[in-house]
């Protein structure tokens, strides 16, 4: 197996919930993704945040597949998921967690557009990243 094969493996079993024992005492996701949904409606009361336009929900059904609810419409997306998690876990999509922007690229960003990293941030990766090959490097 090569470092690359290695890595890749890991990192699946990492996704999939098989690195470590899962431990049934956690909170399951499904918990914390309620009090996830709940600031943020807290967030577009007090007008920090804007409602998405299409948002999306995506939950278990009594037939134990998957669906997801997007503008009122259902539909089953078990073939879109590439693994089985553990079942404390939960699929959901990014925007549902976090807010994620694309763009601007390039020599169109400027450091007003980023934020210090903190507990509540997750580093950003920098051009300076890919052209030192280091994702560790930067402070944004």
């Amino acid at each position: 197996m090569t470092e690359e094969q290695l890595k890749n493996s890991i990192l699946q079993m990492a996704v999939q919930g098989k690195l470590v024992p899962q431990d049934p005492n956690d909170e399951p996701a499904s918990v914390l993704l309620e009090r996830i949904r709940g600031e943020k409606e807290q967030l577009i009361k007090e007008g920090k945040i804007k409602r998405e336009k299409n948002p999306s929900r995506i939950f278990r059904g009594a037939d134990n597949s998957h669906y997801e609810i997007i503008d009122g419409k259902e539909r089953c997306i078990d073939d879109e998921l590439p693994f089985e998690i553990p079942d404390s876990w939960e699929w959901v999509r990014l925007g549902e967690i976090g807010e994620y922007r694309k763009g601007p690229f390039g020599s169109s960003l400027t450091k007003s557009m980023f934020v210090l990293k903190d507990s509540t941030t997750i580093k950003v990766y920098e051009q300076k990243n890919a052209i030192k090959k280091n994702c560790f490097i930067g402070d944004y």
